[in-house]
């Protein structure tokens, strides 16, 4: 019994114990459950949405390709520079390029194509031999390594770039610059590595350089296409696209005031690369880098097409279009390009022609500018200049124009006038022409040293009498009257008073005309007091001759001084023929009025009529022609080039417009370093062809097809 009852005892204490470890277990797999079940709701609830953007997450990219530039058209409509289609071959770095693919892809496309011998001489010649260098490290990855000293591991990536830089053999860049093929694959994989991930990179297109030879060696041929297009599948990121290069309907006419474009291996220009980035810009994106180009490149520039690349988990990409882009804005000129083309022409000739002439032996230059008085537009701004000793052909020095300043003279005696005429001076003011001399000084005399006599203000400009302008500015200006062999009273505040005068022409200040880099002259600080009256005839301070077209517009359209300009509108690019819908119409702008009533302008108008009539300094030069004007002769310094000699010499200019009642064109002409009528015939010259193109265009008017805006 007793054994029993303890063996039965045992047994409870056994199912006691076994049902404790079956709670315990159940207990602990329920607990299990509860943590799995709230993983879950944290998981599928709490950050269900973010793993579902991780499952399903992308990387998403832009790649831009170009579209063409604005086009220019002149005043009547006729285009001045175009674009046109060429093929190109480009290069697009993905986020899986490493250097090792592109020198493979690069060590291929050279069996395909030619490297142009100037990049291959640009980076043969490079002085620090950096894009060898690159190129090097790049191609010899265990090499490089190698140039690190142990502790040298340690630092970040540039750091030891930059010792790996300093350190690549000089036997080893020898070695490249002597093989043709190694300095070609280093051009490419510098190209290859010029922009940004998905930015098309153009590594050789189709576009032949200025005076150069079509071949292989300058642009991409037909032949060199047809190979790449059949072995594109062997180099992964080139592909062939259609780009675009500029095209001059009128050849090089006016070309340095259009001005160029950057190449895509120019891209941006180092000088202003902060400045193109800020504004979306990429460093291979080529833009305007001279005059019209430059100045008018927010409009100019295209909007370019867009393809959107999209990589998912998996390493997939798919594309698609998210913008077409369009061509940049289109801009109509100031300028009548037939006019341009025939002034250039004429000056070439009368430069040739006036050499021939006693006195005119240095001749070398002239410039011509004419503009609308009443607007500011510019219909012809042309500048040649000759370099004798290398060339017979003449330079475009169009920007001469507006960028060089010459002492003008006797043109600018119809402001010596006016500013007298502010200063107290009475219209129709009667001096005696006689030598006037001052004490301790030359003798000062009109020129030829003439004695004109009794001369009134318009008398004056007619024959130029240099001592009208004297006694002008000495009584009204300095406030003394001329004694003989008396002291010279004046003071150096009447420069500024003179110059003040100056200023409301535009001479000695800058035009505003919508272009870089213009000069606004140079102002001479005088020796002596007894300069003044030099300065009263265009001595002394320096002019632009756009700055004398101006003046004289001043002048002719009854006292308003207009700000230049060389583009008229701006207008929204059209698949049509002509112009599309403005987008930007300027208007003309009125930069002040000089201080000068109706009547003593109308009184220097009548004075420059009548130098274009018997007994005046331009008489016989305009037959049939309604020109009023002003002759100018400035005496000046020839320095030979290369040399410490120079000789006395003088700048012979013209200021004039057309009719002399309602103008339609105010004219200047400067001819440095001349003595006799060279600037009077081309002025003659310049009006009959600017006369013989309004009858043709009367008779064939040019049609300016504008569409009218939506």
């Amino acid at each position: 019994m007793t054994e029993t009852a303890t063996n039965t005892s045992e047994n409870r204490g056994i199912k006691k114990t076994r049902l404790r470890r079956i709670n315990i277990l159940f207990f602990a797999v329920f607990f299990v459950f509860v943590l799995v079940i709230i993983r879950l709701g944290i998981v599928q609830i709490v950050r269900g949405e973010e793993f579902n953007k991780e499952l399903s997450r992308t990387e998403t990219n832009v790649s831009s390709y170009p579209a063409p530039r604005g086009k220019m058209f002149d005043r009547y409509g006729r285009v001045v520079v175009d674009n046109i289609g060429v093929p190109a071959i480009t290069y697009t770095v993905d986020k899986k390029t490493k250097p090792e693919n592109k020198i493979k892809t690069a060590r291929e496309l050279i069996n395909y194509i030619e490297i142009e011998s100037e990049a291959l001489k640009k980076i043969r010649e490079q002085e620090s031999s950096r894009d060898i260098k690159d190129y090097w490290l790049s191609a010899h990855p265990k090499e490089a390594k190698k140039l690190l000293k142990k502790k040298e591991l340690e630092l970040d990536g540039k750091e030891q770039y930059q010792l790996q830089i300093e350190r690549v053999p000089q036997a080893e860049i020898q070695k490249m610059k002597q093989s043709e093929r190694q300095l070609s694959i280093a051009v490419l994989f510098k190209r290859f590595s010029s922009g940004y991930q998905y930015e098309p990179q153009i590594i050789k297109a189709q576009i032949l350089p200025k005076d150069a030879k079509p071949g292989p060696d300058v642009m991409l041929t037909n032949d060199e296409i047809a190979r790449v297009s059949e072995n594109l599948e062997k180099m992964p990121g080139l592909n062939i696209i259609t780009d675009w290069d500029r095209q001059y309907p009128y050849g090089n006419v006016l070309g340095p005031i259009l001005g160029k474009v950057t190449t895509s291996q120019e891209g941006l220009p180092r000088e202003r690369m902060d400045y193109f980035q800020a504004r979306g810009y990429s460093r291979n994106d080529r833009v305007g880098k001279g005059y019209i180009e430059m100045q008018y490149e927010q409009f100019l520039n295209a909007s370019k097409s867009k393809i959107q690349y999209t990589t998912d988990r998996d390493g997939n990409v798919s594309e698609e279009v998210i913008s077409t882009g369009r061509r940049g804005y289109d801009l109509q000129l100031t300028f009548d390009m037939e006019l341009q083309k025939e002034i250039e022409k004429i000056l070439e000739e009368e430069i040739i022609k006036g050499r021939r002439t006693a006195g005119n032996r240095l001749v070398s230059s002239a410039f011509a500018v004419v503009m609308d008085p009443n607007n500011g537009d510019i219909l012809s701004m042309a500048g040649k200049q000759y370099d004798f000793r290398k060339s017979s052909k003449p330079l475009d020095y169009s920007y001469g124009a507006f960028t060089g300043q010459y002492e003008m003279g006797s043109v600018v005696k119809g402001a010596t006038v006016l500013t007298a005429y502010q200063n107290g001076m009475p219209v129709s003011k009667v001096y005696y022409d006689a030598p006037m001399t001052f004490k301790n000084t030359a003798t000062k005399s009109s020129a030829g040293n003439r004695s004109l006599g009794s001369v009134s203000d318009i008398t004056a400009l007619k024959k130029s009498s240099n001592i009208y302008m004297f006694k002008a500015v000495i009584e009204n200006i300095a406030g003394f009257s001329y004694v003989e062999n008396g002291t010279f009273k004046g003071s150096f505040k009447d420069f500024e008073t003179l110059r003040n005068g100056y200023y409301q022409f535009g001479l000695g200040r800058e035009t505003g005309i919508d272009l870089p880099n213009e000069s606004h002259g140079y102002r001479t600080d005088p020796d002596n007091v007894g300069q003044l009256l030099d300065f009263s005839i265009g001595q002394l301070d320096t002019y632009t001759p756009l700055q004398l077209a101006q003046y004289v517009s001043v002048i002719a359209n009854g006292g308003y001084r207009i700000q230049p300009r060389v583009v008229k509108s701006v207008h929204e690019p059209t698949s049509e023929k002509g112009l599309g819908p403005f987008h930007l119409d300027k208007e003309p702008k009125v930069l002040n009025r000089i201080n000068n009533t109706s009547a003593e302008i109308r009184q220097v108008q009548r004075g420059f009529k009548a130098v274009t009539q018997t007994g005046g300094t331009a008489a016989g030069k305009f037959p049939g022609l309604d020109v009023s004007g002003k002759t100018g002769t400035a005496q000046t310094t020839y320095r030979y080039p290369d040399s410490d000699l120079t000789e006395k010499t003088y700048n012979i200019n013209f200021v004039g417009y057309y009719p002399t009642d309602e103008p339609q064109i105010a004219l200047s002409v400067v001819v440095p370093y001349a003595e006799k009528n060279i600037n009077k015939d081309i002025a003659a010259r310049v009006v009959k062809a600017y006369v013989d193109l309004q009858k043709k265009y009367g008779e064939e008017p040019p049609v300016i097809n504008i569409d009218p805006a939506e």
